[in-house]
This record gives C-alpha cells, structure tokens and sequence, in this order.
C-alpha cells in the first residue's frame, strides 16, 4: 500500500486530515493489542512531514473486542477467524454492529461472494479488492455510518425535492 500525497494517482492512502484523527487512531491500535488481538504490522504514525499512518493489520480479531465493533477510518485491518462453510454465521457476526460503510470479500467462489455481497449490511462491498471506486457507482453506509449517498446518480437525490401532485379537473 503506497502512502502518500493524496494527488498522485500512484498514492492508495493519504495522510490523516488532522491531528486528532491520527491521535484516534494510534490509540484505536493500542486498544486492540491491550485487548489481545495481534498487531502484525503497523499501528502507528509515519517517520515524515505530515499525518500519515502505517498500514495496520491485526489477526486474532474477536467478535468483542473494539477494533472489532468501531470504524477506525484509517488503513486499518482486521482479520477475524471462521469456520469454512459456516457462511450464515459469519455474516451474522459480520452484520452484528452499529456501523455499515463498507465491507470486503475474498474468495475464489463467485457464488458465495454474490450469497455474501447480497446480505452484507453495508453500503458498499469489495470482493477480491478493496477501495476500488468509481464516480459512477454510489458510495455510503448502511445503519449509523452515513445517511445518502456520494457519488453516482443516488448523490443527485440530495439536491432534488419528489413531489406527487394529483388533480381532478
């Protein structure tokens, strides 16, 4: 993951935009080790100018651990263990949170990543990807991470008032 200046087409993630976010997040990595999840890589600020935070990855994620249940909106990663072929329970756990932005799927088995996709409760999902947007495709959350949408002809519905007028004459 290149990190870097947020204009270059190259760059995959910027700097955090303030201070406090960046703070946020280095405290949202220390809350996952203190709770036993494994930092394998990252979880903190870059030796540069700037806001910029280390891509993080954490393994041993638990259903009920914090970096499990809260948006960090930093590269952050976690990755929680299942069962292969328990597929229902793991969306169960996947959906059992307050926030649905965004959600990614690897698997070599279309089917299940459409299964998946279709009952994900988010408003975007990635299979065999992430963060790969287009400006023609809506992007916003489902329960409490976000209200409308940007982008794609949804984001068009913020400016629009539908009225139904119906006369008899």
């Amino acid at each position: 993951m290149k990190i870097g200046d947020p204009l270059d087409r190259a760059t995959d993630h910027g700097p955090q935009n303030h201070k406090a976010h960046l703070d946020k997040l280095v405290e949202f990595c220390q809350t996952g080790v203190k709770e036993g999840a494994t930092l394998v890589y990252g979880g903190k600020q870059l030796e540069r100018p700037g806001f910029f935070f280390e891509p993080t990855i954490f393994t041993d994620v638990q259903d009920h651990m914090f970096i499990a249940k809260e948006e960090s909106f930093g590269p952050v990663m976690i990755i929680s263990k299942f069962k292969s072929g328990e597929v229902d329970d793991v969306l169960r756990r996947a959906n059992d949170t307050e926030y649905g932005l965004a959600s990614g799927v690897f698997t070599k088995d279309i089917s299940k990543a459409l299964y998946v996709s279709e009952r994900l409760n988010a408003g975007t999902v990635f299979v065999n990807t992430y963060n790969k947007t287009d400006v023609a495709a809506p992007f916003g959350g489902f329960k409490q991470s976000g209200f409308g949408k940007d982008l794609g002809k949804e984001a068009l519905n913020e400016y629009l008032k539908t009225k139904a007028v119906t006369i008899e004459y």
